[in-house]
């Protein structure tokens, strides 16, 4: 018996992974960046922008997933 694949819709879903893998290591990348800059801080510096340093976390996982 014999099958036929349809190489159009396999190439498509791949071509979603990749482009929803790459989605996921530039946000990884903005929260990283984001968290050593906002930990790169002073408190004094913190306290100016109205967070304290157990905030730092929240604030870049806000930053980079859910803007």
């Amino acid at each position: 018996m014999a099958y036929a694949t349809d190489t159009t819709r396999i190439a498509g879903r791949s071509e979603g992974i990749v482009e929803r893998l790459r989605n996921a290591l530039a946000r990884r990348r903005l929260y990283k960046q984001t968290f050593s800059e906002l930990a790169s801080l002073s408190n004094r510096e913190l306290s100016d922008l109205g967070l304290h340093r157990s905030m730092i976390r929240r604030v870049a996982y806000q930053a980079a997933y859910e803007a």
